[in-house]
């Protein structure tokens, strides 16, 4: 079991596939981002091996992400080998969700369980100027194909940018009254290049919801008022799904995280909103053993940091979010 020091188990591990992507959304990018080159990137065999390695450790929680994992060559082969991993017991994947009309039916076969795709508007004008390339289009297509897929509850997720969507969440919570599909809203959070729209433009949780429910009326308490994941949840009435808040700035959940991160080039990245990382990745191409490997992971758990330090003005630089997975 891998603990940190202040006693939580840290056991779900979100792996990201790879730091390219096929959109460039004016939150987490600059349009003429430049990425890693594969070679520095885990390849398989390593994503692979250091899966089986986090398993032993009690890790039973897989989440894939990116960039964007669907444009990872061998995709649908990674997802099987990590689906077939003794000990992983749920493996899902955030994505935007463009390719999943032709990738969800093999995904699903592969092994995967479940995904969250981003879709922060249902207005194509404004979705072509977040995301600056891609068609609102291709990823509804994808959100139908997941759910005839199986890859169910769909849940979407929705950043909301002041100036850009804010004025979108109701249409985006109204879904969830004909689908059983889960709606989040996820406060914009400050990293690395596109720092000064995250800090200068975040919508809160709290103005998101009452924004929706000005409109809708208001929404009752949903899951027990327990978090799911990183959300509290709410529900319209006479609603089929469930809409959630996830207030990272303003109400974070560190007291109950028990989430590590594995960046694309094999970086045991420790909480999502500070810096500290552990390199895994050139132990284990220099020839580390499976114990020194273990031990390294280990140590790196214990010193998870309690949560982030956005209060204090503490920003993480050193990554750009498609570099991270979120």
């Amino acid at each position: 079991m891998a603990t940190d020091r202040f006693g939580r188990n840290i056991h779900y591990l979100r792996i990201s596939l790879t730091d390219h992507c096929n959109l460039r959304c004016v939150y987490c990018m600059s349009e003429d981002q430049t990425f890693k080159p594969n070679a520095d990137l885990m390849q398989d065999d390593e994503i692979l091996l250091l899966t089986k390695l986090f398993a032993k450790l009690g890790f039973d929680k897989i989440r894939l992400t990116g960039g964007e994992p669907t444009v990872r060559k061998n995709i649908v082969d990674i997802v099987r080998g990590i689906a077939n991993t003794d000990g992983i017991d749920y493996l899902s994947m955030t994505t935007n969700g463009l390719l999943l009309s032709k990738l969800a039916k093999p995904l699903a076969e592969a092994g995967l369980q479940r995904v969250n795709i981003s879709i922060d508007t249902l207005d194509p004008e404004k979705f072509k100027r977040l995301t600056r390339w891609g068609k609102l289009e291709d990823v509804w297509n994808g959100i139908i194909a997941a759910e005839k897929a199986g890859l169910t509850p769909v849940k979407l997720n929705a950043v909301v940018v002041k100036g850009y969507n804010e004025s979108d969440v109701v249409d985006l919570a109204r879904l969830t009254i004909e689908h059983p599909w889960q709606v989040r809203f996820i406060e914009m959070m400050p990293f690395a290049e596109a720092t000064d729209i995250q800090t200068g433009q975040i919508t809160t949780a709290a103005e998101i919801q009452e924004r929706i429910e000005n409109v809708m009326g208001p929404m009752e308490i949903a899951n027990d008022g327990k978090l799911d994941g990183e959300a509290r949840l709410f529900r319209l009435p006479n609603g089929k799904g469930d809409v959630g808040f996830i207030s990272s700035v303003t109400n974070p959940f560190c007291a109950s995280c028990t989430r590590a991160r594995l960046t694309a080039d094999g970086r045991l990245r420790l909480c999502l909103l500070r810096e500290k990382e552990v390199d895994l990745l050139t132990p284990l191409r220099e020839g580390a053993t499976l114990d020194e490997l273990q031990h390294i992971i280990l140590g790196g758990i214990w010193e998870k940091p309690w949560g982030h330090g956005l209060a204090q003005g503490v920003i993480p630089l050193n990554r750009a979010m498609n570099e991270i997975g979120g």
